[in-house]
């Protein structure tokens, strides 16, 4: 078996080797020799940063106890590169246009360039990093401890002391590995090429036990199968939430992780390696999955009861003997972990320089420019003591959580921490409205229940939340337990936590943007965000005068140093062709200049430095954010009032339209009851003067007869009159029962025709289709016959054709019955069409009498029948639609009129 010794030459070799191959690379990119470390294969390599010591240990460990859910690991970000990439394009162009050094720096910009936001996802994001910085420290301790078995309590006491010294020996190396260089703007050639390489030795390990294990332990693909389906594994089932749940997940992470964004975005150099990263990337993860299913069954059918699941990717080359397989994958655990935790302490010490320290440094010494001291040193202090704080925040919480937590457990819970920045972050990409208290509010918000329901809980009941606290809730609240938030018991403890966290979190966000007033800066910042691609050009220029070169290079020799700083000032004023080292404080110097400053004190920080030295105004910044505060304060206000003001001239114009239909209603009621007074008093006149007439005698058989039929014609004349008054407030009123018959649509059509032309038919040529009016009807036929009646009628007193000519056509469909009647005369004119439903219009009122009763009589019987009567315009003539449902009519109404035979009877 490999001793110890061994395993520490063959890191201690391995580390080496990392650095000189990071070195290297450096020294080709500054000589200009580098063009191969640009190439999109290395920023796809580089990407692998996501697979950590959880993907080449825990994957395993996690498919054993829970079977195929380790899938949801790799499917989420395999959905980011291929179905987000313009997401993805997106956010690496807000990165370089914005000149973003980490997430913090790209939600802080987003947001008016708030340092106090930037402050708040730092703190949060450490936080949330810390797990997975123990998870680091775990997979390496249990490899280790993998080598050197012993006793459980020398064992625990191994483990422990192994997990001290890793994380002295990663601080070491992160520090000397990524803070040789300050400037964190520029690509870190070195860097991402140790984790190419890196990437590479963890697949090729990986692939190889795999390989051993199918081939070499179980002879071949066929016994290998088998086995799987022998093994628990087989019988896992897939929990629909939590598969969900675990996509999103590590979806979310892929983009939020400071680690992967430090890769993604901060080390990109071209766009279009996006293109090829979106097939490439989801290829090395099925590769480096591929043999996780076979590992897990394998191990557990031949590895002794109790054995860790996360170790059998060691544990099976060492059950066989083969000690070089074992080391190889030793070194591919151990490249997984230490990638990890190079880079994202790397991002994290950046942010909280950045963020927090210089801020606060700069502030406690004055806050000038120029003041005495190396702020260079200052910053690489900073970032060395960050990273020490940042792996020592992980030991503690390996010590304090027992380091017996499933390394897939503890990567889960970070995922869940780091998957806050979401709402803010993908917010600010698409939503100009976003705010900076919304930002702040649905960070505070999601971040609290992250760590209320599962970072706290995952230390187990008393180390941190009381007993009392898990089984009874804050407060004695049972509503309020971290397990069980707001009556939701029973559920996965991970899809409980981000369940509420995430939903929570986006309410929060979305309600205080929607109510809170963005400052200009945030508007301004957000257009060019969200429109990255039309406002990516570069940022706004400055405008320096002369005589500052000096007080910027003192300044600059401050940050970054005396030697480094002049000469950075001599290339400016050999490329503006000026003798000496002091070049002119041109707008494109100044941006330069600000862009290399940003990398070591922050971009916030180093454009106040800057802006104090050139922009020497005598009104202030502040004063001029102030101003355009106000001034975009009365411009929101102003269209605010303009918004109502054309509110209130749309309900103004709506007013009008109703008030000149009362008008015509008006009109139309006076001259219905002129008309209705005149049509009542004309044939009772006519029956009073014959009456007189008969009551005087002395008249012929032939006189008696010519008044006496006057008037009786005048009489029925009144009776059609009454009756129309009569139908039309009993329709009115509901008070209606319908005499349910059945017939053809043609047979009502015939009884129509004949009532309404009778011996005139000649006047109207009526066309019809046989064909189309075989349709059988339950309804109140007498009702529908008296809708044909009028329509027919109206159709032969107003069309004003020279040969008036009346289509009736119908159709049908399923469920109902169109009959429409169309004649060819010029129809009814526009300004009538809203009214001749009305009860007091009345159609062509000067050509024909009649008290204008028919359509609105026909309009409430059809509604009655359960369909309806309208007008089509266009259709070159007056034209009326009749709709009627097939379905059988169920009689109803009140039991005030009784419809028997065509006689309307009052009880």
């Amino acid at each position: 078996m490999a001793t110890f010794t061994l395993l520490v030459l063959v890191c201690v070799a391995y580390v080496v080797l990392l650095f000189g191959v990071a070195f290297a690379a450096d020294r080709a990119a500054r000589r200009g020799r580098g063009a191969w470390l640009r190439s999109p294969l290395v920023y796809t390599l580089s990407l692998s940063i996501y697979c950590t010591a959880w993907t080449f240990y825990g994957a395993v460990g996690f498919a054993a106890r829970s079977g195929l859910e380790y899938v949801t690991i790799y499917l989420g970000p395999t959905l980011v590169m291929i179905g987000w990439w313009w997401t993805l394009r997106k956010m690496v162009r807000v990165g370089r246009s914005q000149r973003i050094t980490s997430v913090a720096d790209m939600i802080s910009s987003r947001y008016g360039k708030s340092n106090t936001l930037a402050v708040c996802v730092t703190i949060l994001a450490v936080i949330g990093a810390t797990p997975y910085i123990a998870l680091q420290l775990q997979s390496v301790t249990l490899s280790f401890a993998a080598f050197t078995p012993a006793g459980p309590s020398l064992q625990a006491r191994s483990e422990q002391s192994i997990a001290i010294y890793v994380a002295l020996g990663l601080t070491l190396f992160t520090i000397l590995f990524g803070t040789r260089n300050l400037d964190a703007n520029e690509r870190h050639h070195g860097v991402v090429i140790a984790i190419a390489l890196e990437a590479v030795v963890k697949l090729f390990a990986l692939l190889a036990v795999g390989v051993f294990v199918v081939w070499g332990l179980e002879g071949g693909i066929a016994q290998t199968l088998a086995r799987i389906d022998a093994s628990p594994i087989a019988e896992f089932t897939v929990t629909p939430s939590r598969w969900t749940a675990l996509t999103l997940l590590s979806a979310t992470a892929f983009l939020c992780l400071p680690r992967m964004f430090q890769v993604m975005v901060v080390e990109n150099e071209d766009e279009s390696h996006l293109r090829t990263a979106a097939w490439a990337f989801p290829l090395y993860l099925m590769l480096i999955s591929l043999f996780v299913v076979p590992i897990a069954a394998v191990g557990l059918d031949l590895m002794p009861a109790g054995t860790n699941p996360d170790l059998f990717v060691l544990k099976l080359p060492l059950l066989a003997g083969q000690d070089g397989l074992a080391i190889l994958s030793f070194l591919g655990g151990f490249s997984s972990a230490t990638s990890m935790v190079i880079v994202a302490a790397i991002a994290l010490s950046t942010m909280v320089s950045n963020h927090i320290v210089m801020p606060i440094w700069l502030r406690a010494t004055g806050g000038a420019a120029m003041m005495s001291g190396d702020v260079r040193h200052v910053a690489l202090l900073a970032r060395r003591l960050s990273i020490g704080a940042v792996v020592f925040l992980g030991y503690l919480y390996f010590r304090m959580s027992g380091g017996g937590t499933a390394l897939a457990a503890i990567g889960l819970i970070a995922f869940a921490g780091v998957a806050q920045f979401l709402p803010a972050l993908m917010g600010g990409l698409v939503w100009r409205g976003a705010t900076r208290l919304g930002a702040l509010a649905g960070l505070s918000v999601g971040f609290a229940f992250w760590l209320y329901c599962l970072l706290l809980p995952s230390f187990g009941a008393g180390v941190i939340l009381p007993v009392r606290v898990m089984e009874a809730g804050l407060f004695g609240q049972s509503w309020l337990r971290p397990y069980a938030m707001f009556w939701t018991g029973g559920m996965d403890p991970l899809v409980h936590a981000v369940m509420w966290s995430m939903l929570l979190n986006c309410a929060a966000f979305c309600a205080v943007s929607l109510f809170t007033f963005p400052r200009p800066v945030e508007r301004l910042q957000g257009a060019q965000f969200v429109n990255v691609f039309d406002h990516s050009q570069r940022p706004g220029s400055w405008t320096g005068g002369l005589g500052q070169s000096e007080d910027l290079l003192i300044m600059s020799q401050r940050i970054l140093g005396a030697a480094e700083a002049q000469e950075l000032f001599a290339r400016a004023a050999r490329r503006q062709g000026l003798s000496g080292y002091l070049p002119e404080p041109s707008p494109e110097f100044l941006e330069f200049l600000e862009r290399r400053l940003s990398g070591s004190v922050g971009a916030a920080t180093a454009h106040a430095m800057v802006s104090q030295i050139v922009g020497r105004a005598t009104v202030s910044v502040e004063d001029l954010l102030a101003v355009a505060d106000e001034t975009a304060q009365i411009m929101e206000y102003s269209n605010r009032l303009e918004a109502k003001s054309t509110e209130q001239a749309r309900t103004a114009r709506q007013l009008r339209v109703v008030n000149e239909k009362l008008t015509q209603l008006s009109v139309q009621k006076d001259g219905f009851l002129s008309q209705v007074s005149h049509e009542l008093r004309t044939p009772m006149t006519s029956i009073r003067a014959f009456s007189e007439i008969l009551l005087g005698g002395d008249l012929t058989p032939e006189q008696l007869q010519k008044y006496a039929s006057i008037i009786h014609a005048e009489s029925l004349r009144l009776t059609r009159l009454l009756d129309d008054l009569l139908d039309l407030s009993v329709l009115e009123s509901g008070q209606v029962v319908l005499n349910v018959q059945s017939g053809t649509l043609a047979q009502v059509l015939d009884r129509a025709i004949s009532g309404a032309v009778g011996g005139a038919a000649g006047s109207l040529n009526i066309r019809r289709d046989a064909a189309s009016e075989a349709v059988l009807l339950q309804t109140d036929i007498d009702r529908l016959a008296q809708v044909f009646i009028n329509l027919i009628a109206n159709a032969r007193k107003y069309c004003d054709a020279a040969h008036p000519v009346l289509d009736i056509r119908a159709e049908r469909d399923s469920t109902t019955l169109t009959v429409d009647f169309v004649d060819n005369g010029t129809g009814i004119p526009i300004e009538d069409e809203a009214l001749i439903f009305e009860k007091f219009s009345r159609l062509g009122e000067t050509r024909a009498p009649g008290a204008g009763l028919g359509l609105a009589i026909c309009r409430e019987i059809m509604h009655r029948l359960g369909g309806s009567v309208a007008y089509l315009p266009g259709q070159g003539g007056a034209a009326f639609r009749v709709t009627l449902p097939l379905a059988p009519l169920e009689p109803g109404g009140g039991n005030d009129l009784v419809t028997k035979g065509g006689l309307r009877s009052v009880r």
